[in-house]
């Protein structure tokens, strides 16, 4: 499988990682087997970069994916900012999670936070290396007015306990896992980060990074994670958008996708997957399948040819950002 290098660092990844969030129960009613069998489908399919993060069914992911990635060639991605405390939420689904573990998070993005995350993701995965490490969901999307007091924390302590970690060698990578390009945006004036994970605001149906995100990053030398490249399933053919129900003018795009896509003959959801992939700074694109049909579907999606006149239609239409590079043949 291919691979391309995180930042600055040296460590590779595969360009189609495995995105942890249904292995948590997230949006999903998955059992630990199937959970299981998920990440081993992955592994006999030749994939070694895998992603997952406290908030993903508050631990279970974590667990699962270490007990199947102990002993193994991996490369993972986890994520810090929240703490699971003990206690279960009165209402899981409140959350979009169906039988996650019974705990409830605590946000906390300060030094001490940062290294106490760390430690404890460790214990739950039963793994003795992370090797990127990746604030969680800082920004307003998550936290409102609130953000400005956890960014002052992700200021004055947080990223000195990641830059730490860095530099011990305890990871290899640093960055933030977020949906808005506006929080990296942010993160990069205070601090040097190897990658973003961005979700969502790379598609084939919105490029909005291009603008001023992706030129910043390639200034600092930060490269870019596309997590959610069917934008939580308008692309692949579901009705929900940025986690909820799509607005009609979301559906109206992709409905105008998806006919462009039918005229050449090709898998929208295809070419969903494989359109981030052509921008020089995205290492990966890290779908969430929800059980092991649905990951052989995107392994063949992910090789399924692209006719070069496609993209130029979608392009010529005003569907696709004038200055969005496509994959090559």
């Amino acid at each position: 499988m291919e691979t391309r290098e995180v930042g600055q660092t040296g460590l590779r990844i595969d360009t189609l990682g495995l995105g942890g969030a249904p292995l948590g129960g997230n949006f999903v009613d998955l059992t630990d087997d199937d959970a299981k069998a998920l990440v081993q489908t992955a592994q006999a399919a030749g994939m070694r970069y895998f992603d997952t993060a406290p908030w993903y069914g508050f631990g279970r992911s974590e667990r699962v994916m270490g007990d199947v990635l102990r002993g193994t060639d991996y490369v993972l991605s986890d994520k810090v900012g929240r703490l699971l405390k003990p206690g279960g939420v009165a209402d899981p689904m409140a959350f979009g999670m169906v039988d996650p573990l019974p705990f409830h998070v605590i946000y906390d993005y300060s030094y001490d936070g940062i290294m106490r995350a760390f430690e404890d993701n460790l214990q739950r995965l039963g793994l003795d290396r992370i090797d990127i490490l990746l604030v969680h969901d800082i920004g307003t999307m998550t936290h409102g007015a609130e953000n400005a007091r956890h960014f002052e924390d992700l200021t004055r302590g947080g990223y000195r306990a990641l830059d730490t970690l860095r530099a011990s060698g305890a990871v290899t990578a640093i960055g933030i896992g977020v949906n808005e390009n506006a929080a990296c945006m942010d993160a990069l004036q205070i601090g040097s980060w190897d990658v973003f994970l961005l979700a969502g605001r790379y598609t084939l149906l919105e490029q909005t990074a291009l603008d001023t995100l992706f030129p910043a990053c390639a200034a600092a030398g930060t490269t870019i994670i596309c997590g959610g490249p069917f934008n939580s399933g308008i692309l692949a053919g579901r009705d929900t958008w940025n986690y909820a129900k799509a607005p009609p003018e979301i559906i109206a795009k992709a409905r105008k996708l998806s006919e462009e896509a039918d005229a050449f003959g090709t898998p929208l959801a295809a070419a969903a997957l494989q359109f981030p992939l052509g921008h020089p700074l995205v290492t990966s694109v890290i779908p969430g399948p929800r059980d092991v049909a649905e990951l052989r579907q995107i392994l063949d999606w992910v090789e399924t040819p692209i006719p070069a006149a496609f993209w130029d239609s979608l392009r010529a239409k005003g569907l696709l950002a004038e200055g969005a590079p496509v994959p090559g043949p």
